[in-house]
């Protein structure tokens, strides 16, 4: 798909809902379509799944999720942004007050991703549903995360399946919701 073409949907004043799925959207590409979004206003839901855009297409991302005020959906599944992509979302999060739903499930996110995550959490309080679902953090990262509900109350949703998480890591998260304010409703481990 050609980048001018990505970017062009990206600025019509009607769609509030990209979905941009295995669509094998190279650098470029991501690079247009950030430009783009830098400066939308009626974009609300972005799904970039599958497209493999890596820690590169991630800082593009991250770059217009800095000036972006619309976007409360981004779904970036099956992209290989690893820990350094994340590095990018989260420093883009301390700007981005209306993200409420990030999706990072197949990133290759080990703990050292999860301790990025982690000092946005304690900041955030946009953020509601978060999905990192089959990364590679285990119980280590898990609690890394865990430690982050005693200044986090916004989230609601947390997805942590297929991270090797053992009985460790699901006590001490048991711990960590017995004593701190997080308002989990739905968690999947």
């Amino acid at each position: 798909m050609a980048s001018q073409t990505i970017s062009s949907f990206i600025e019509l004043p009607t769609i509030t809902r990209l979905d941009l799925k295995d669509k094998q959207i190279d650098n470029v590409g991501v690079q247009c379509l950030a430009e783009a979004l830098k400066r939308n206003t009626t974009l609300t839901e972005l799904d970039f799944t599958g497209n493999k855009i890596g820690r590169i297409g991630a800082q593009y991302l991250a770059e217009a999720l800095k000036y972006n005020t619309t976007l409360t959906t981004l779904d970036l599944r099956e992209n290989q942004i690893g820990d350094v992509g994340v590095q990018y979302l989260t420093e883009a999060l301390h700007y981005n007050t209306t993200l409420t739903t990030l999706e990072l499930q197949f990133n290759r996110i080990s703990q050292v991703g999860i301790q990025y995550l982690v000092h946005t959490l304690k900041h955030n309080t946009t953020l509601t549903t978060l999905d990192l679902s089959y990364n590679q953090f285990g119980d280590i990262g898990l609690q890394y995360l865990a430690d982050s509900f005693k200044h986090n109350t916004t989230l609601t949703a947390l997805n942590l399946g297929g991270n090797n998480i053992g009985d460790v890591g699901v006590q001490y998260l048991a711990d960590a919701l017995k004593h701190n304010t997080v308002t989990l409703i739905f968690l999947c481990l």
